[in-house]
């Protein structure tokens, strides 16, 4: 019996290691990787959304725009084509929440300064003061990289447009035209223009949070691999 089974020790601890390689490979085939949420305007609350889409369920992005950053150059949707971004709306006098954001999103940038995937963009809730030379000045102030980070200006009009049809993002000021209340939000967008994450700008752990959300973001456009590649990594 015991010549048995040495004769056959060694078939059984290959047999052993294939089985525990097959296994591993099998869960990692129907492992489901974690996926943001994709969100649309019936997910997110009334106040911060235009009452003409609060309804709708489906296919939102973030429209077209023009605008014009801190150095006085047109920004567009296409200047953030294939990147993942976030986005929120602040003004420069703003003494209250507006500095703490603005803190959390020099923080984004500088755990992300090697990163060409991920942008940021800040849309000034005050245009009519916020002029590409107030912004400049901002920008120089608070360190922001004018490579990866827009502060950008425009009609108002624009803006609030942007902010209550596209990002969902600021509260409304009933009886009053093209009126918005700022809030803390930063969105994460992903690069189809949807929205996949809210967070609240003056948390810390919230950015945390949104900082993981990015990496998860990130494996969405990371090339599928077929089952022998991951078994030979």
């Amino acid at each position: 019996m015991i010549r048995f089974f040495e004769r056959y020790k060694v078939f059984a601890v290959v047999m052993l290691i294939l089985s525990t390689i097959i296994i591993t490979v099998i869960y990692s085939l129907l492992k489901v990787p974690e996926k943001l949420p994709i969100y649309q305007p019936d997910m997110v609350d009334n106040q911060l959304v235009d009452s003409t889409i609060q309804y709708v369920k489906k296919y939102h992005k973030i429209a077209p725009f023009t605008l014009i950053n801190q150095n006085g150059d047109t920004i567009t949707q296409e200047d953030y084509k294939d990147k993942i971004y976030v986005a929120d709306f602040f003004f420069t006098t703003c003494q209250t929440i507006c500095p703490i954001m603005t803190d959390h999103m020099v923080q984004i940038q500088n755990e992300l300064q090697e990163d060409q995937e991920v942008l940021l963009l800040s849309h000034s809730v005050i245009p009519e003061y916020d002029t590409p030379a107030i912004l400049k000045e901002y920008a120089q102030k608070k360190g922001v990289d004018d490579a990866r980070w827009n502060l950008v200006t425009g009609l108002k009009k624009d803006i609030y447009t942007l902010a209550r049809k596209s990002y969902l993002a600021v509260k409304d000021v009933p009886g009053e035209e093209d009126a918005m209340v700022h809030t803390e939000n930063f969105m994460l967008v992903d690069k189809k223009s949807q929205i996949r994450g809210y967070y609240d700008g003056t948390d810390p752990e919230a950015i945390e949070e949104l900082l993981e959300d990015i990496a998860i973001l990130k494996m969405e456009y990371q090339p599928k691999r077929g089952w022998l590649e991951k078994l030979l990594n």
